[in-house]
């Protein structure tokens, strides 16, 4: 992975970034998939991950080939409209 430029700043909060691993949900067809330990650019102010083109290709090369995951989790779905309406 590239070493951060330090003159481009987060271009949400243009906090500083800095290299790291993350944890990276990646949606395709209706379908999530969680990658980990995925290298990115993450800014060190609001926590925005920035990927390498390299990093994507991968990603997605292993969703579209059906690569075998390590493992399988199970992910509860909430519905907004129907929390958003519920008394606290």
């Amino acid at each position: 992975m590239k070493t951060p430029n330090k003159n481009i700043p987060c271009s949400f909060c243009d906090g500083e970034l800095e290299n790291g691993s993350v944890q990276h949900p990646y949606s395709w067809h209706g379908k999530i998939y969680l990658f980990e330990n995925v290298p990115a650019q993450v800014c060190r102010q609001c926590g925005e991950k920035y990927f390498d083109a390299p990093v994507v290709g991968t990603m997605e090369r292993a969703v579209l080939k059906k690569a075998k995951p390590r493992r399988t989790v199970r992910v509860p779905v909430f519905s907004f409209g129907e929390l958003a309406v519920q008394p606290r």
